[in-house]
């Protein structure tokens, strides 16, 4: 009844004229900021790193109150009937978002009380062994109680395509007995069809958010699911991997490729949908979605979601209603894990940009798996195929799809794709090896591997090859797992040797047509993984800094990412709905890649170390992730990127702070990071007061904060990362360490840089006792005439083996 009467205002809108969606902010302190001065209304605002007590009768009253300002605001300017409020932003920002005609968006901007209007803006996806290849069970669990114990009582929030309720990842018979948690205050949505709640213990709240979606006419409830349930795939993936339940197998075709867990098995998943499978999403909801966590209580948030571009509409990419809802989230001592973006391997991709978020890029981890064609001609040619092995000691016929069509007539359908079993003669493919094109269908999604294993198991084929014949610069092939002997061969030239052998080897007639088919081939195991010591390594999609402050890509004196972590073929829970993936729709496991998959193991990560450290700000866990992060590989090398060579193919190249932030996470050193850099709110109001560019009214009206925290330049927040974008003669930054060890520790500092810029660190030494802080500074001084960035890093070493390691970047020149 609500879909039909909200299809049937959308209606009336179009009729008035083209209406969209507006976010509006207000005068007015949110919930998390108000001193009180409004009579019969006492003060809701919380401290740094405070939650929000959301049942207490004062914060209730008061956020009652904002949303009766909202709608009476609407009701002066507009008539019933023309607009539609959908939600009403109260705890971490104060206004709504509306869905109503450019016409009345100009009114409501020129109106009193009005701080902004902007149009909606869409949001994209940025689409396992990880544990054990962070060390996790051996280093880490055990610590907590083991994997039993792992995230015990902490709430990590997914903002995402919802979640399958049903799979083993997130089932609650399989573990001890989740008990009540009071501190959460979450709902949890029932099933339409089922009647039964998406909630069982283990998944502790699920709600779905979609009226900005709706009113776009962007939504579908056939395929989008008017609930939690997950339509995609996405939001299943990223919440197995940083919370999903430890040791289950991961099963397709029959065959088990090991067992899946969670950074944080035991932790609880709420789950709030704003993500959907073919648009991706809309601020308003995914801001209506972070609001409703936080007022929930979530400890931590995991945000595979990011703005398709750094919004044109506003100055600067610090403030806007995501970012300055994300600032509020942070206040009220939520960790915020987002994924840098998938725009890599160019610069000034990310669209992750704020300093209380952390940016998280996407490593290729120790794991590959690889195959081989062998060819009746003793040649063996490699390719990609997470298949079983055709029968040993024996080799198959070799037939190509063209020449086993049923009628000349069906090349109009693509017939070497293999897609379609109906138009090749069953006769002539059984009990041999299929080859197949892979054509642009592939890659436009059109056509799948899935698919022609389908169609050569039907046929009754001993296996399948897939040859790569040419292929589009940045062309990225992952191994599909399939259930029969299956292989794509990635290289052309190995390509071209397998059509060279099977042409030599096929006689015709005068025709063309096949007299017999005399080429064999036999295809290996691809099913066991291949470990590498090269690992990890920066993914060649992975987003890249330097990070930028506005829209006209001036760069900022803040690192990004953040930190790296595994993000590449990673095997998690999948739903069967999901038609994201093509090559696992109807699957309940899939192995896909994206910075998506890195943002949640930095969140699960996060979560042990908040278990640890209940007490911990945000900022305290960013900095622990951070400074005991590792810049070498596990053959003990300097990090390497995936990056183009002039010809776009793909080369290794030594990686840099813009590929990695800090380093790849290291969660067992980060449960004992023995020095932290705190911050707070208002230490980020600082930044964003001294940041050139950045209005004081802008600032005010995103935070209503006036500009009363200085700390002289952006570059002197207290982050785990020293940036300087235009370092002109010498510039000093201050950072104060805090020790969250339980003993006294003597620190050496010791720092290098890069011969164009000069670094030096003072004092050369500090002691500081249990819980006790101090202050040291880095001056940096220009050598160069030409601006290029120069990377370096400052060294604290303790003397009770602490290890504190921050990279400082800088694009210097001579006074």
């Amino acid at each position: 009844m609500e879909l039909a009467l909200r299809i049937l205002l959308l209606s009336v809108l179009l009729m008035l004229g083209k209406a969209e969606v507006y976010i509006v902010m207000v005068e007015g302190e949110p919930v998390i900021s108000y001193t009180g001065g409004i009579d019969g209304l006492e003060a809701t605002a919380v401290e740094s790193d405070e939650k929000i007590d959301t049942t207490s009768e004062v914060v209730i009253s008061y956020a009652q109150h904002l949303e009766k300002k909202h709608d009476m605001l609407l009701g002066m300017l507009f008539d019933r009937g023309t607009y539609e409020k959908l939600y009403s932003y109260k705890h971490l920002i104060n206004g709504f978002a509306v869905h109503l005609s450019p016409e009345q968006a100009e009114t409501l901007r020129r109106s009193p009380g009005v701080k902004s209007v902007e149009r909606d803006w869409k949001v994209r996806k940025l689409t396992t062994h990880t544990p054990q290849f962070l060390g996790l069970p051996t280093g880490v669990w055990p610590t907590g109680g083991g994997h039993e114990k792992a995230g015990e009582d902490i709430v990590i929030g997914f903002v995402d395509s919802g979640i399958y309720p049903h799979h083993p990842s997130f089932s609650s018979h399989i573990t001890e007995p989740y008990g009540p948690l009071p501190k959460y205050r979450g709902k949890c949505e029932d099933d339409p069809d089922t009647k039964k709640s998406f909630c069982n213990g283990k998944i502790i709240g699920a709600q779905h958010f979609a009226k900005a979606a709706i009113a776009a006419g962007a939504f579908n409830p056939a395929v989008d699911y008017a609930s939690p349930m997950d339509g995609d795939g996405h939001g299943s993936h990223t919440a197995a991997i940083a919370a999903g339940n430890n040791g289950i197998p991961v099963r397709l075709h029959g065959h088990e490729f090991g067992k899946a867990s969670g950074m944080a098995p035991r932790a609880r998943i709420a789950v709030y949908k704003a993500l959907y499978r073919l648009f991706g999403g809309f601020i308003s909801d995914v801001v209506a979605a972070i609001d409703q966590a936080v007022h929930d209580g979530v400890d931590i948030l995991s945000l595979s979601v990011g703005p398709n571009s750094p919004p044109a509409t506003m100055k600067t990419t610090f403030l806007n209603p995501f970012d300055a809802t994300l600032l509020s989230a942070v206040k009220a001592g939520v960790f915020v894990a987002q994924a840098a973006g998938n725009g890599g391997p160019f610069p000034k991709t990310l669209v992750s940009y704020s300093p209380w978020i952390t940016s998280v890029a996407a490593a290729v981890d120790d794991r590959r798996y690889k195959n081989h064609l062998i060819l009746g001609n003793g040649k063996i040619l490699a390719g990609l195929g997470l298949s079983p092995s055709t029968h040993p000691n024996q080799t198959c016929t070799l037939v190509a799809a063209n020449d086993v069509l049923l009628d000349s007539s069906v090349s109009k359908y693509s017939p070497t794709d293999c897609q379609r079993p109906e138009l090749l003669n069953k006769n002539l493919v059984k009990g041999k090896i299929l080859l197949c094109g892979y054509s642009f269908n592939f890659v436009s999604g059109t056509a799948s591997i899935k698919k022609v294993s389908e169609t050569a198991k039907s046929l009754g084929a001993a296996g399948f090859v897939l040859a790569v014949e040419n292929v589009s610069p940045g062309t990225k092939f992952d191994p599909v797992p399939v259930s029969i002997p299956g292989i794509l061969i990635t290289d052309v030239s190995k390509s071209m040797d397998l059509i060279d052998y099977y042409n030599i080897s096929t006689p015709r007639d005068w025709t063309g047509r096949v007299k017999s088919f005399k080429g064999t081939g036999s295809i290996g195991d691809g099913l066991m993984p291949i470990l590498h010591k090269s690992a990890p390594q920066v993914a060649l999609f992975s987003a890249r800094g330097p990070n930028i402050r506005d829209f006209s890509f001036k760069d900022a004196d803040l690192l990004k990412p953040d930190i790296l972590a595994p993000g590449s073929l990673i095997w998690a829970a999948w739903s069967p709905n999901g038609t994201d993936e093509v090559n696992y729709i109807g699957e309940e496991f899939a192995m896909i890649s994206g910075t998506s998959m890195a943002a949640p193991h930095i969140a699960g990560i996060a979560a042990l170390v908040k278990q640890k450290h209940p007490h911990w700000s945000p900022a305290a866990i960013k900095s622990a992730l951070m400074t005991t992060s590792t810049k070498l590989d596990r053959a003990g090398r300097p990090l390497q990127a995936q990056q183009y060579t002039e010809t776009e193919s793909m080369k290794l190249v030594t990686a840099t702070p813009f590929d990695y932030g800090s380093g790849h996470v290291n969660p067992r050193a980060a449960l004992d990071p023995g020095l932290i850099f705190d911050a707070g709110y208002e230490d980020y109001l600082g930044f964003l007061c001294t940041t050139p560019g950045i209005n004081v009214h802008e600032i005010h009206n995103y935070t209503n904060a006036p500009c009363n925290f200085t700390i002289g330049r952006p570059s002197n927040l207290n982050s785990p990362s020293i940036t300087i974008s235009h370092l002109v003669g010498t510039q000093t930054v201050t950072r104060r360490v805090t020790n969250v060890a339980e003993e006294e520790e003597t620190y050496m500092i010791t720092s290098r840089m890069d011969p164009a810029v000069a670094l030096e660190a003072n004092p050369p030494a500090m002691t500081l006792r249990p819980g006790a802080s101090r202050t040291f500074t880095a001056t940096l001084t220009g050598r160069s005439i030409a601006g290029t960035y120069s990377f370096g890093e400052i060294l604290m070493k303790g003397s009770r083996g602490h290890k504190v390691r921050i990279p400082v970047v800088a694009m210097g020149y001579r006074r």
